[in-house]
């Protein structure tokens, strides 16, 4: 099952005792902060939890799947999370 934004923010509420609006209004300026610092190009760790990393990926050969013509692809940014170990530990014992 996928945690959804409203479910998330439910959560907030009924543990911080917030209304519903101040509950999405937290939820939506940590997502925010997160945003941000990966936009710079900035890894972010929450501890327990993971670490966030911006990779630069290199331009190079593809082939279009349709075609099969060869083509040049772009340098791109993409974010990798790898989890910490105490998040590890708790997934692996939830089995």
């Amino acid at each position: 099952m996928t945690l959804t934004k409203n479910q998330i923010t439910d959560t907030i509420q009924n543990k911080l005792q917030l209304s519903k609006t101040e509950a999405y209004e937290v939820m939506e300026d940590f997502l925010e902060i997160i945003k941000q610092s990966i936009e710079q190009g900035n890894s972010l760790m929450i501890s327990g939890f993971g670490k966030f990393t911006v990779n630069e990926k290199k331009p190079r050969k593809g082939r279009n799947p349709a075609t099969n013509k060869e083509m040049i692809l772009a340098k791109r940014r993409v974010v990798t999370f790898k989890c910490s170990g105490q998040l590890r530990k708790i997934i692996n014992n939830s089995n």
